[in-house]
């Protein structure tokens, strides 16, 4: 999270920051981000942490999920473009992380025991 925190704070992320702000407007501009940009790629990192806490014990199969796996990123993305802020305070990752992602992964379907 503070990686892409990063990332999405350097000049570069503030150039795809505006370029999904001007998307917002243009149907056709939003629907070429979306063909370039490969959901796949961006959960597999995820997918394979979340499959080794699976088998830890510490996360619920049922939270093996492309839209899951990602929610955390996807809650830091948003951070950036609702509040046009250039980069996300730490507590706000710890809050995304331990308030949200977390408890997501832990109760998916059922307890984690």
């Amino acid at each position: 999270m503070r990686q892409a925190n990063r990332h999405w704070g350097s000049p570069l992320g503030a150039v795809l920051r505006e370029l999904l702000a001007a998307a917002g407007g243009a149907p056709e501009l939003l629907a070429r981000l979306r063909q370039r940009s490969d959901d796949a790629a961006a959960a597999a990192p995820w997918l394979t942490i979340l499959g080794r806490a699976v088998a830890r014990g510490e996360a619920a199969p049922e939270a093996l999920h492309p839209r899951v796996a990602t929610v955390a990123m996807v809650l830091l993305r948003d951070e950036f473009m609702a509040r046009g802020a250039p980069t996300a305070p730490d507590e706000v990752l710890v809050e995304i992380v331990d308030e949200v992602y977390l408890p997501l992964v832990r109760s998916r379907g059922r307890a984690v025991e």
